[in-house]
């Protein structure tokens, strides 16, 4: 089994078995958990498959099974599942267990600043691939969220926030921590250069973009639903 497929399932396994704990039942909510994930992936996808084609990052096949799947390995593809599924978890979680929205007040201004800081970073390393196209990405993303205000955002930053940890064991583990060679590489002239121990600082900003795409749909579902029930 590959290195890439390991970490995948290692980041899935916690969150998929505690799915079904009778305080959780998170698998009542993957009715619009898959919507976020494919509305996310209309986004990630094709923005992968374009990167990996220029060079701008790619995979070490020594860590690969070996399955491309449209010119991506079909662990990156289980990626864009397993993540998202552990993040969104834990935001499911948090809400259950009743944790307190640390940042439900700060939360508009949380959301400004990121439009602020990504715009100009994006415009700013315009000629930076991966800068450009992450920060791009999260600032046209929070501006949506500027313009609708939705009441989860808060509880987002804050999970995102405690997320950040594991984020960082998975994602130093893909970029070399502990490996004699990377599992995903990059190209750091497409990039600002700096890193966290080995992780392009961009990785932290895409994660959370990534997350944000997801609750976006996966909330709005489960809006629409609540909303049914109180008519009915």
């Amino acid at each position: 089994m590959s290195t890439y497929l390991w970490i995948d399932l290692g980041a899935l396994v916690v969150p998929l078995l505690f799915s079904f704990h009778p305080r959780l039942r998170f698998h009542r909510t993957w009715h619009a958990l898959w919507p976020g994930i494919a509305l996310m992936m209309l986004f990630f996808i094709p923005w992968d498959v374009a990167f990996t084609r220029l060079g701008i990052w790619g995979f070490n096949p020594a860590h690969l099974i070996g399955i491309p799947m449209a010119g991506l390995p079909m662990e990156e593809w289980l990626f864009f599942i397993c993540i998202p599924y552990a993040c969104v978890f834990t935001q499911h979680a948090f809400r259950v267990l009743g944790v307190k929205d640390h940042f439900n007040r700060a939360a508009t201004w949380i959301t400004g600043a990121l439009f602020v800081s990504s715009t100009l970073l994006a415009i700013l390393f315009h000629d930076r691939a991966y800068t450009a196209s992450a920060f791009g990405g999260l600032a046209g993303w929070s501006l949506l969220l500027l313009m609708t205000k939705p009441a989860w955002t808060g509880r987002a930053y804050f999970s995102y926030l405690v997320l950040l940890l594991p984020f960082l064991v998975v994602n130093g583990l893909l970029t070399g921590s502990i490996l004699d060679e990377p599992v995903v590489w990059y190209d750091d002239t497409e990039n600002l250069g700096i890193r966290i121990a080995t992780i392009p600082v961009e990785d932290v900003f895409y994660g959370l973009f990534m997350f944000l795409v997801v609750l976006t749909a996966y909330e709005a579902v489960l809006g629409r639903k609540d909303a049914r029930g109180i008519r009915a």
